[in-house]
């Protein structure tokens, strides 16, 4: 794992994973830290990984942006913005668009930025002990990274609208209650749950799951008769691929598969 401004990433056996090691800055989101995200983004983006785990350090996930910057920066706020976001969006953008499968294991409390950071994965696990509050309007700002996008995605818009204004702090159970999140952990077991399931993941046929995530992404905005075409055009191409061959040998012979990711 390579480690800069409290962002460790790397590649292992098909499992990219980022971790944010900012535990005493309870994982905030600074200029630095922001642009050594994305350099471990890019990297693990890189690495042709079959599977993506993010997770932090300590007890909070991620707090957000740093209030200490953004106080420093006084007036000049908006440019430090600018400097964070003009390189942190495209890289978000770049991890969530990403084929292979994103795995979020949220350690604990989240909000701001890291709300985004959070609900972005395929697959968001959460500790227990994990509370939300996006934070935004009670400091007079509004969302970045993601956070309303994918807020709303899996809690719906109107939600996702009343829990930005109002940023009241939501338990782990009224999470998963509505969607936020896919799962909880006991804390001591979440890091154990998520390396499982990214392994499992690994092991999967990445190329089908390629084209599941290009398929459900774009269904709520494509016409029906667009989307059987896709479905179609993607299932032809996989019919003709050795994992396809490979997937249902195995189901003949009653063993597991071993997909190459071809």
């Amino acid at each position: 794992m390579e480690t800069a401004e409290g962002i460790a990433w790397g590649v292992e056996e098909g499992i990219g994973r980022i971790v944010l090691k900012r535990p005493e800055r309870a994982n905030a989101i600074g200029v630095r830290s922001g642009h050594a995200l994305v350099r471990a983004i890019d990297e693990v983006l890189a690495g042709k990984p079959r599977v993506i785990l993010l997770t932090g350090e300590g007890r909070v996930f991620c707090a957000g942006g740093d209030i200490d910057e953004f106080v420093a920066a006084g007036e000049a706020l908006p440019a430090l913005v600018d400097e964070i976001l003009d390189r942190l969006h495209p890289a978000l953008l770049r991890l969530s668009n990403n084929p292979a499968p994103l795995v979020v294991a949220v350690n604990g409390s989240v909000g701001g930025a890291g709300v985004g950071l959070a609900l972005c994965g395929d697959f968001v696990l959460a500790a227990e002990s994990m509370k939300l509050r996006t934070g935004y309007a009670a400091i007079g700002l509004s969302p970045d990274a993601g956070a309303s996008y994918f807020l709303a995605r899996r809690v719906g818009p109107v939600r996702a609208q009343q829990l930005l204004m109002l940023s009241d702090a939501i338990d782990s159970q009224r999470c998963l209650a509505w969607g936020a999140v896919d799962a909880l952990h006991p804390d001591d077991e979440l890091a154990a749950a998520a390396e499982a399931l990214a392994a499992r993941l690994a092991r999967g046929a990445s190329a089908s799951f390629a084209g599941i995530k290009e398929l459900c992404a774009g269904a709520p905005g494509r016409p029906f008769e667009q989307h059987l075409a896709l479905e179609h055009r993607l299932l032809r191409e996989r019919a003709g691929s050795a994992d396809a061959r490979e997937g249902v040998t195995a189901f003949v012979e009653k063993r597991a598969p071993s997909f190459k990711g071809s």
